[in-house]
C-alpha cells in the first residue's frame, strides 16, 4: 500500500520514475516501451492522483463496468482528467497525415544551442496556445528552460495536456533508424470520424443492412452501432472515444502499427488500442482501472496480496487492475451475436514496481451469480444500475426498481447466461421462475410493463439457450465429447420439438438461427449420402434410426418455417394498417 501518489511506482525499471530533475532526452525506441512509460504516467498521474487528492469525489471503477458488454456512464465527473493520444511507429509527417493537429519539432541534442533554443520556444508557444489562460503563465515559468515535445517533460506536462479538448500525438524520430526513439509529435489533434460510412459499411458486410430493403437499417441500426464500437472497447457514448474507435479501425485497415488511448471523465478507464500491424484482424484492447475488490473469495488468498504490496489502498480494497479482451467476428448464425468482446485474461498492476501479477480472480463473470440474483429479487440488493441507458436505478427497494435492476442486470449478462452449463443454470432458472411467474401475480399489477420487459428477456434467454445447444449438436460436441451422427439427429430433434412449442413468445432472430442450424445438419454430404440416399432395405437398424429422426428434423425445420412466414405476413399487414391510418389522418 502507498501513503500518497507522488510514491507511486518509485521502484519502477530505471528511467521510469518521474523523481527528481528531467532527464535530458528519454529515448523509447519501441512501441513496446513507450506503451510501458505511458501505463505509469497515465496511471499515476490521471488514475491515482485524483483518487488521492479527491477522496469523497473519485468514484472507483465497479468490476462489471469492466466486464462486456459496456454501458455508458450517464455521469460525467468534471473535476478528473480526460484525454486521447495516438502514437505511430514511424515518424510523423504532419502533410501526409489523414488528420489535423498542432505540430512539435522533435528535439535534437546535435543541434546549435541557439537553434535548440528556437525550437524549445516554439514548441511551448505551441502548448500555450492550446491551454486556458488561467494555465499560460504557470506553464510559461515552469518549462521556459525545457523541450515539452522530450518525453522526459511528459509526466510533469501531464496535468496541463489533460486538460485539453483534443488529443496529443507521438511519433518516431532520431538521425537513423537504429538511434530513433519517441517524442511528443503534436497536440491539439482531431481524430477523423467517419461514422455513418462506417455503420453502413459495417452493417452492409454483416448481413444486418440491405440495399434492397431500407428498413432493414433503422430496425438494426442500433445493434450494428453498438457492435462495432464494442469491437474497440467502448459503448456508444462521447465523441472522444467514437472517434477514437472510428480513427483505429481506420488505421487498422491501413495497416499502421499504432496505439491510441482514451480516458474519459465518466468511464475512469484507461482504454487502449494497439494495432500491431496488419497479422490480426482486430487491434488489441484492454482496460487499465483502479477498481474495489471487496469480494476476493478467501481460497484466492486475499491476504497475501496485502502482505506483498499489490493493493493501492488496502483499506478500501483498492488495486490498480488491467483487463485484456479478445475480439470475436459476428456471426448471423450464432446464437449469442451480438458478443463483439470477452475477458482473455486479468492482470494486477503493483504500485511501487509497476510489475504485473496475472489473476483471474477478480471479474468472474459466474462468481457470486446467485446470490447477487437472489438480492436483486428479494430487494436486498445495495447499488445501482443504468436501465435502457437513459435512467439511473438505485438501489431495489421497490417491485418496480427490482424489475428495472433485473432487466437491465439480464441485458448486460444476456450472453454469458446463455453459454452457462446447465448445472450452473439450474440456480438461476429457478430463482427467476420463483419471482417472474406465475406472469399474473398481484404484486406485478402496478407495474405490469416492466414485468413483461424482464420476462421476455429471460424468456429470450430460455430459447436462446436452447439454439445453442443446437449449434453445440451441429458440430457433434457435447460438453468435450465428441457425439455420432446418431444422437446429433435425435437430440436435435426433441430440442426443436421443444423449442417449437416456446415460441408462442415469438424472436426472429432465434427462429431463423434454429432454422439455419437445422438445414446445415439435412444438409451434412456425409449423412445424405450413407443414410438418406439409400434405400431402406440396405439400411442396418441404427441407419433406419438415423433416417427416421432426420424425416423429423425435416417436418420440423418446415414448421418453424411456416411460423416464421406467417409471423413476417401479420407484421407486413400491420405495418401496412398503421401506413393506412396515417394516409388517411
Amino acid at each position: 500500500m502507498v501513503q500518497d501518489w507522488n510514491c507511486l511506482f518509485t521502484a519502477a525499471e530505471p528511467g521510469f520514475s518521474d523523481a527528481g530533475p528531467f532527464a535530458a532526452h528519454l529515448r523509447l525506441p519501441t512501441l513496446g516501451a513507450l506503451r510501458h512509460f505511458l501505463d505509469l504516467i497515465h496511471i499515476k498521474y490521471c488514475l491515482a492522483k485524483p483518487f488521492f487528492e479527491l477522496p469523497d469525489y473519485y468514484p472507483v471503477v465497479e468490476l462489471r463496468e469492466l466486464l462486456p458488454s459496456f454501458e455508458a456512464d450517464p455521469w460525467e465527473y468534471t473535476k478528473l482528467p480526460a484525454f486521447s493520444l495516438v502514437a505511430f511507429d514511424r515518424p510523423v509527417r504532419s502533410f501526409m497525415e489523414i488528420f489535423q493537429f498542432d505540430r512539435l519539432i522533435p528535439p535534437d541534442a546535435k543541434l546549435r544551442a541557439d537553434l535548440a533554443r528556437e525550437n524549445m520556444d516554439a514548441n511551448l508557444s505551441v502548448l500555450l496556445s492550446r491551454l486556458p489562460r488561467t494555465m499560460q503563465e504557470v506553464l510559461r515559468r515552469r518549462f521556459a528552460n525545457t523541450d515539452v515535445a522530450d518525453l522526459a517533460a511528459y509526466p510533469a506536462l501531464m496535468p496541463y495536456l489533460a486538460s485539453m479538448d483534443r488529443g496529443q500525438v507521438m511519433g518516431l524520430h532520431g538521425p537513423h533508424p537504429r538511434e530513433m526513439g519517441f517524442y511528443l509529435a503534436g497536440v491539439y489533434a482531431s481524430f477523423p470520424s467517419d461514422l455513418d460510412t462506417e455503420v453502413k459499411r459495417y452493417g452492409v458486410r454483416i448481413g444486418k443492412f440491405s440495399m434492397d430493403d431500407p428498413d432493414t437499417y433503422e430496425q438494426n441500426r442500433n445493434f450494428v452501432l453498438q457492435h462495432l464500437m464494442e469491437l474497440y472497447g467502448f459503448p456508444v457514448s462521447s465523441e472522444r472515444r467514437t472517434s477514437a474507435a472510428v480513427f483505429a479501425r481506420r488505421l487498422h485497415r491501413m495497416g499502421e502499427r499504432f496505439l491510441i488511448r482514451v480516458l474519459g471523465q465518466s468511464d475512469r478507464t484507461l482504454t487502449t488500442i494497439y494495432g500491431p500491424g496488419p497479422s490480426v484482424s482486430y487491434p488489441h484492447v484492454d482496460k487499465i482501472a483502479l477498481v474495489k475488490a471487496a469480494d476476493i473469495p478467501e481460497d484466492d488468498n486475499p491476504e497475501k496480496l496485502r502482505d506483498e504490496g499489490w493493493f493501492l489502498d488496502a483499506e478500501k480494497r483498492v488495486l490498480i487492475l488491467k483487463v485484456v479482451y479478445r475480439q470475436h467476428k459476428f456471426s448471423p448464425d450464432n446464437v449469442r451475436q451480438e458478443r463483439a468482446l470477452s475477458v482473455l485474461r486479468q492482470e494486477i498492476i503493483h504500485p511501487l514496481t509497476g510489475k504485473t501479477l496475472p489473476y483471474e480472480g477478480l471479474i468472474r463473470s459466474t462468481a457470486n451469480v446467485h446470490l447477487l440474483l437472489n438480492d436483486i429479487v428479494q430487494g436486498e440488493h445495495t447499488g445501482r444500475t443504468v436501465y435502457k441507458r437513459v435512467e439511473i436505478v438505485e438501489d431495489t427497494d421497490t417491485e418496480e426498481k427490482r424489475l428495472k435492476f433485473l432487466y437491465a442486470w439480464l441485458s448486460k449478462n444476456q450472453r454469458r447466461i446463455i453459454g452457462y452449463s446447465d448445472e450452473f443454470f439450474t440456480n438461476i432458472e429457478k430463482i427467476l421462475n420463483n419471482y417472474l411467474l406465475p406472469a399474473d401475480d398481484e404484486r406485478f399489477y402496478k407495474v405490469r410493463s416492466y414485468h413483461t420487459e424482464a420476462l421476455n428477456r429471460y424468456t429470450y434467454i430460455l430459447q436462446a439457450r436452447k439454439v445453442r445447444m443446437l449449434e453445440d449438436l451441429l458440430n457433434r460436441n457435447i460438453k468435450g465429447t465428441r457425439i455420432g451422427y446418431a444422437q446429433m439427429l435425435a437430440e436435435s430433434a426433441d430440442l426443436m420439438l421443444s423449442l417449437k412449442f416456446e415460441i408462442v413468445n415469438y424472436f426472429d432472430s432465434l427462429v431463423s438461427a434454429a432454422i439455419a442450424i437445422g438445414e446445415s445438419m439435412l444438409n451434412d454430404r456425409y449423412v445424405v449420402r450413407t443414410y438418406i440416399a439409400k434405400p431402406e432395405s440396405r439400411l442396418s437398424q441404427k441407419g433406419l434410426e438415423i433416417k427416421r429422426n432426420y424425416g423429423k428434423l425435416v417436418t420440423l425445420i418446415d414448421d418453424f418455417k411456416s411460423i416464421r412466414k406467417q409471423r413476417m405476413a401479420g407484421n407486413r399487414r400491420r405495418d401496412g394498417d398503421v401506413e393506412e391510418k396515417q394516409a388517411a389522418s
